[in-house]
């Protein structure tokens, strides 16, 4: 047998890249891909579909040592389905597709398990109710009334379970997964919140664990040959609704583990849990210490991590240091799926990293398909126009901006061997993202390492940026027939024009300014918006000691904001005590203030010294009339276009530079 030679991150990145077993398998590394969550890419009758099996390859190329499939319901009637394109796995009928996945992970080198979901108390997405231990009424509208299961189908869903496991080895997969991660139908038992039964399933901790060992009873019994792996959680985040401890918790972990589980996937959170887990919030690192705990707890029983754990030297210390056995890895491989082979390779400057901006889960929590706002390509793998390909004619490409959308389409153009050429009016790339990240209360670091990634990408693939060059009409006429094809990504501006019938609106200041330093922000102010801006530089400046107010036209705050991350601003705007008026718009600016109108057409005066703009924000059109009869082909992408946030503008800049 040939003996491969270490790559050079391999070498760095030693206790990470080391070998290892679960059950009778062998692992080429000690990174588990975790099922994350589901991909909304299949038919609504759970038939895996082309688009899914085209993400799977590329995920089955990822180069780990244990890939997870996603979550399949177990059950006929679709109670445990919790999306509407979830897969299936309740009859042999849809075992073909298995079959191709489970080939697709053991050609990549991995072991590949079959994870089951149901998602009981947040199920029922067509039938409009759910199935949980008790009644307990919902906290969230948008799931389904609950009924409570009775022990003959208790019964029958341990039985699901136990035939979907078996379905799942018959496609070829090495072995299983249940999960109560996020408060399926294993957390509503486990938890004291949602099991409030008073037969031998519910009240002591002991009865509450029963269906979860009779689910790992059944499973064994199953298919006793191959690995179940569980993912409990270390945490609830439920207080609020009267939830387990962490104690209960472990407690819980320690009976799978005399009932023989192989290994256990600590987990954080459910959905309905008044606070983050795996947010940009969350700093790196924040819940090792559950897992370090278990790792005690248990030491014979293989225990995998990864909740805001995006970064491969900090797993590969874990593992040194014993807080885990494997690192679970998900969503920062759905930024960058190249993450472990760059790691091996030692370029780890060239990851996209996993920003917690949880575009994936507001999509699903939306019943659309996930995207990321990092990787636009995720779920347009089966699509040629997604691809990367060499150009047929090669070009010469002026890009007017360099925020994400002109980075992107620049980084995507090169790539396919056009001559690119960035102008930028600044002397830094970036654009408004630097500001916007500079106020960030969440993690500033997530954000500005965007623009690290891109200055290393430009660096590497030789694109030129001219810096303090602004391209107008009259630039455009001193390059004329220099270039083949323009693309605009200027991005947008505070449309301070909205406000020139005001009284007193020579006095109010653009946010932007004050969000890149070109403007001291005065100690008491009055920020016109509620929307993603406004908030962020309302909440920074609150932090640093100023008196700050929100002015919002609309009946809510965030309105721009992810739907993930709404929650997030009001509590900050909450703890942080900054005045909000809603339904309200400014009708002047004095030298002492703002005057404000509410719906009831109540003027309200709010003293300051600073009345500052953060919307309407408007993109920057002017150019695309300008370069009209100038250039071949005149394009755009990002807020140039449409004003909106950096998912939009990666997205679109990428597609444009695998197009042109």
């Amino acid at each position: 047998m040939t003996q491969t030679t270490a790559r050079p991150g391999e070498l760095k990145l030693k206790h990470l890249f080391q070998p290892g077993r679960i059950g009778k398998f062998k692992t080429s590394n000690l990174v588990k891909y975790g099922a994350c969550c589901v991909s909304n890419y299949n038919t609504r009758d759970g038939f895996i579909t082309p688009r899914e099996l085209a993400r799977m390859r590329v995920i089955a190329a990822t180069g780990c040592g244990i890939i997870t499939n996603q979550g399949a319901y177990p059950d006929p009637l679709g109670e445990g389905k919790s999306y509407f394109r979830q897969v299936a796995l309740f009859d042999d009928k849809f075992l073909p597709q298995f079959e191709t996945i489970a080939q697709y992970i053991h050609d990549g080198g991995a072991v590949a398990i079959q994870q089951i979901l149901h998602a009981g108390r947040y199920g029922g997405i067509d039938l409009g109710y759910c199935v949980q231990p008790s009644v307990v009424p919902q906290t969230l509208p948008h799931f389904r009334p609950p009924r409570e299961l009775t022990k003959e189908q208790i019964k029958a869903v341990v039985d699901q379970h136990a035939d979907a496991a078996k379905r799942s080895i018959r496609a070829g997969f090495d072995g299983t997964e249940i999960t109560s991660f996020m408060g399926y139908l294993l957390a509503n038992f486990n938890s004291r919140f949602t099991n409030q039964r008073t037969d031998e399933y519910g009240g002591s901790i002991e009865n509450r664990g029963r269906f979860m060992r009779e689910l790992i009873d059944g499973i064994k019994q199953a298919t006793p040959e191959y690995p179940l792996i569980i993912r409990l959680n270390g945490a609830e985040l439920m207080d609020r609704w009267g939830g387990n401890t962490e104690d209960d918790c472990f407690e819980l972990m320690q009976q799978a583990v005399d009932c023989g589980v192989d290994m256990i996937s600590v987990t954080v959170g459910w959905q309905e849990a008044p606070e983050s887990s795996i947010g940009r919030d969350i700093p790196p690192g924040h819940w090792n210490y559950l897992s370090a705990k278990a790792k005690k707890l248990f030491p014979n029983t293989l225990i995998t991590f990864g909740n805001r754990l995006p970064d491969p030297r900090m797993a590969d210390e874990c593992i040194r240091d014993g807080v885990f056995d494997f690192w679970e890895v998900c969503r920062p491989m759905l930024a960058d799926p190249e993450l472990i082979h760059k790691a091996a390779e030692d370029r780890l400057d060239e990851v996209r990293r996993c920003i917690g901006s949880l575009n994936c889960l507001s999509r699903l929590f939306r019943d659309l398909p996930y995207t990321c706002t990092m990787n636009p390509a995720l779920g347009h793998e089966v699509e040629p126009e997604y691809a990367i390909t060499e150009a047929a004619v090669k070009k010469k490409i002026m890009i007017i901006g360099a925020g994400p959308a002109g980075l992107e389409a620049a980084l995507t153009a090169k790539k396919r061997g056009h001559d690119v050429t960035i102008f930028e009016k600044s002397d830094k790339i970036g654009g408004n993202l630097l500001g916007y990240a500079g106020n960030d209360l969440a993690r500033p670091d997530d954000l500005f390492s965007v623009v690290r990634y891109y200055e290393t990408m430009i660096k590497k693939l030789g694109i030129e940026i001219k810096f303090n060059t602004e391209a107008n009409a009259k630039f455009m006429r001193s390059v004329l027939h220099q270039y083949d094809v323009c693309i605009v990504t200027a991005g947008a501006r505070t449309d301070m024009a909205a406000y020139r019938h005001l009284p007193g609106h020579e006095r109010l200041v653009d946010a932007l300014d004050i969000a890149s330093g070109k403007v001291k922000a005065g100690k008491r102010i009055v920020m016109i918006g509620g929307g993603k801006i406004g908030l962020t530089l309302s909440e920074s400046l609150k932090k640093q000691g100023h008196d700050v107010a929100i002015v919002e036209e609309e009946k809510r705050l965030a309105g721009d904001v992810m739907p993930s991350f709404k929650w997030r601003h009001t509590a900050w705007v909450e703890e942080l005590e900054i005045r909000s008026l809603t339904s309200s718009q400014l009708i002047a600016v004095t030298e002492d203030g703002a005057r404000v109108r509410n719906s009831k057409g109540e003027e309200i005066f709010l003293p300051a010294d600073m009345v500052v703009v953060s919307g309407p924000r408007k993109p920057n059109h002017d150019l695309f009339n300008d370069f009209l009869w100038m250039i071949d082909e005149l394009h755009g992408a990002g807020d140039a276009v449409i004003a909106r946030g950096i998912d939009a503008a990666i997205s679109e800049g990428y597609r444009l530079g695998c197009r042109v």
